[in-house]
């Protein structure tokens, strides 16, 4: 291992932070790590055993796409995943039904999409190419996923950086972690240890600055951190309240053009799976799509826990932005009650344990994670150059390059660590 007493401090200790700071110190470099709040892991948010019965997730839950990185690190970890089966449905205000996923349009959106060169947002590609009635149902379904899983608004969200996953009409691999995302954070954050990276938490971070060939890291705290280079992870709208050096201040400029948005997620744990009872033909739901306040559910299918997950992302989050997690809890109620034909009561009556989140709430978050415009690119290239002693690395940096937002979050840490490791 070479010797160095180059000390690199880094800010944000999730998977970006994490990646890095492991990288970096088992290549011989001093690291610290600054968290503020009082563990691991950021985004990941695990929840009690105890309460749900399996090691759920608040937040990041699942594996998108081949995530070579993410994979990589669970065959160290010893971690294995296991494929998302089952079968998706939808309540249309009547009716559940299973959802079929071809769509007349399906070839003629997938032509289009191969023929275009010159980025637009979702809302104007639909506009430009399918206006007409006949559309609408598929219009509808575009945006509901743009909104629903990328927590994107349509009328800025980048085509292009959606092309991929829409050419495969969906269908990329979706799996779970055996033991979930904070298995694997608890993995990364040992190793760090093992390293000598010093981890400190509770310590939020007000203020960088630049002076000759040092950079001093200040916590709110009072406590002050001298360092060789500083690397910022936290997400994108943190990074607009800190006093920064002005190299960084100016390219954070451009992080106007990456998009940031909201989650609002609810876990339910009943003391059985009453969906399943009353409808036989659920019995391989995965997913369940509708139109009610809490819009996307899921099953842990092909897992038996009886665990509902609701799921609210994109700008309309907003609409909910003054209910509590009580609220949130009631309102996915609600929603069950008018999908499933029951009285709110009688499904309360089944409740175990409970949880919500709202993102945007959330004070070392304020969202969930970030989504391309047609500008990000040229945004990412400006954010990660190494200009000055601070460099900014972290899902918002990947997006765009059809990778789930853990493994876009690893892949960056790690490349931010390989090019201070190639000077």
């Amino acid at each position: 291992m070479p010797e160095t007493t180059e000390h690199i401090v880094i800010v944000g200790a999730g998977a970006a932070g994490l990646m890095a700071a492991r990288e970096l110190a088992r290549s011989g470099r001093k690291v610290t790590v600054l968290e503020a709040r009082e563990r691991c892991g950021g985004r990941i948010l695990p929840l009690p055993v105890e309460e749900f019965g399996y090691p759920a997730a608040g937040g990041a839950e699942f594996v998108h796409g081949e995530a070579p990185v993410t994979r990589e690190l669970l065959r160290e970890a010893g971690l294995s995943l296991h494929e998302i089966a089952g079968e998706q449905w939808s309540f249309d205000g009547m009716t559940l039904s299973r959802e079929e996923r071809d769509d007349p349009h399906e070839a003629e959106l997938q032509a289009v999409l191969r023929d275009l060169k010159d980025d637009l947002s979702v809302a104007e590609f639909l506009r430009r190419h399918f206006a007409g009635d006949d559309y609408a149902p598929m219009r509808q379904s575009i945006e509901r996923m743009v909104e629903g899983y990328d927590a994107a608004d349509p009328e800025r969200a980048s085509t292009l950086a959606l092309r991929e996953e829409w050419m495969d009409g969906g269908h990329a691999p979706q799996a779970r972690i055996d033991g979930g995302y904070g298995a694997l954070i608890d993995f990364l954050a040992a190793h760090c240890r093992r390293f000598g990276v010093t981890i400190h938490l509770g310590c939020v971070v007000s203020a960088i600055e630049e002076g000759g060939d040092t950079a001093a890291v200040r916590c709110a705290g009072g406590d002050v951190h001298v360092c060789d280079r500083v690397i910022l992870t936290v997400p994108l709208p943190l990074l607009r309240e800190m006093a920064l050096p002005a190299s960084a201040r100016a390219r954070l400029a451009a992080a106007g053009d990456i998009g940031f948005g909201n989650v609002i997620k609810i876990l339910l744990r009943f003391a059985r799976p009453w969906w399943r009872e009353r409808h036989q033909d659920l019995a391989a739901m995965t997913f369940l799509l509708s139109d009610r306040t809490i819009p996307v559910w899921w099953t842990q299918y092909p897992g038996g826990q009886a665990v509902l997950t609701g799921w609210f992302g994109g700008p309309r989050t907003a609409e909910l932005d003054n209910l509590d997690p009580r609220g949130l809890i009631e309102a996915g109620l609600d929603s069950l009650a008018a999908i499933f034909k029951l009285s709110r009561e009688d499904i309360a009556r089944e409740l175990v344990a409970a949880a919500a989140t709202n993102w945007a709430h959330d004070p070392f978050a304020r969202g969930a994670y970030s989504w391309a415009t047609p500008r990000t690119r040229a945004a990412q290239a400006i954010l990660a150059r190494a200009d000055g002693l601070v460099l900014f690395s972290g899902e918002a940096l990947y997006r765009g390059r059809d990778m789930g937002t853990v493994e876009a979050a690893l892949a960056s840490g790690q490349e931010t660590a390989g090019m201070i490791l190639r000077g």
